[in-house]
């Protein structure tokens, strides 16, 4: 069966599920907002946009605050490439300003709750239906990969060699600047971390052009893997490099991250695999 795509490449843009879904949401909520809109004279579409904005910069600022000692200084907050949120935090801060302007903008409330209500059900709806039609297993994929020396090898077999540990596997690319830019702080990681294994799986490249990268970057890497058919990024639904996958000792994926990775947003998808 076809693996659900987690991503999808447009051109030099990258999107995830996540935030596909989220547009499209917001499209039907804006769509409504016009629609009921007409029929009472109203429009909430800036209020929309104030509680993404609200929900967002209060994930932001929540991650931040729990992380803060990960940053080396408060400016990178404002980097948010690293995808850094916490969707709690950010969904209790958008509720609460959406429940103050319901309760502060009376003749607006027809048209901003049905909004409301109709972003909300298009994102539960749509996530819903994606779970039961996802097929892909979440177990470690059964693909075979080769070391730099073209052994072959699986992630199956390295997780038997590690003695069950959690797995953070690493999709990446030389040409690829993200990968470039979070190399260092996953190879800190690795050799900081003895209770995890930190796989690094090349897609499309040859051991040549990687040994050159890891020589001229000076990394200190283990497991660096070859994919040149780029069979894993197939099997694990992604088109975005880097993306990282984060499995638990039993070899259950439990997050999947798309772009670059900070210190910060690392550490955050580790706690749990602990």
């Amino acid at each position: 069966m076809t693996a659900l795509e987690q991503s999808v490449s447009l051109g030099p843009v990258g999107l995830t599920l996540n935030q596909m879904l989220m547009g499209w949401a917001l499209a039907m909520a804006l769509l409504v907002n016009t629609l009921v809109g007409m029929r009472y004279r109203r429009s909430a579409s800036s209020v929309l946009f104030d509680i993404l904005l609200v929900g967002v910069v209060a994930a932001r600022l929540v991650f931040f605050i729990r992380y803060q000692g990960e940053y080396d200084s408060a400016w990178n907050m404002l980097d948010i490439r690293d995808g850094g949120f916490d969707k709690l935090g950010g969904a209790i801060a958008a509720t609460a300003y959406a429940a103050w302007r319901l309760w502060r903008m009376p003749e607006h409330r027809p048209v901003l709750a049905s909004a409301l209500l109709a972003g909300l059900a298009t994102w539960g709806l749509a996530a819903g239906s994606l779970i039961l039609m996802d097929s892909r297993s979440r177990s470690l994929p059964e693909v075979e990969l080769t070391t730099r020396e073209y052994t072959p090898i699986t992630l199956q077999q390295l997780a038997e060699q590690q003695a069950g540990q959690p797995m953070v596997v690493n999709l990446w690319a030389t040409w690829c600047p993200p990968c470039r830019r979070e190399m260092p702080v996953l190879q800190a990681a690795q050799q900081a971390t003895e209770d995890v294994t930190f796989v690094f799986v090349n897609q499309g490249e040859h051991a040549p052009t990687i040994n050159q990268f890891i020589e001229r970057e000076a990394l200190n890497l283990n497991n660096v893997f070859l994919d040149p058919g780029q069979a894993l990024g197939q099997a694990v639904g992604s088109q975005v490099m880097p993306t990282t996958l984060f499995y638990d000792a039993q070899g259950r994926l439990q997050e999947t991250h798309f772009g670059e990775l900070s210190r910060a947003s690392l550490a955050a998808r580790l706690e749990p695999l602990r």
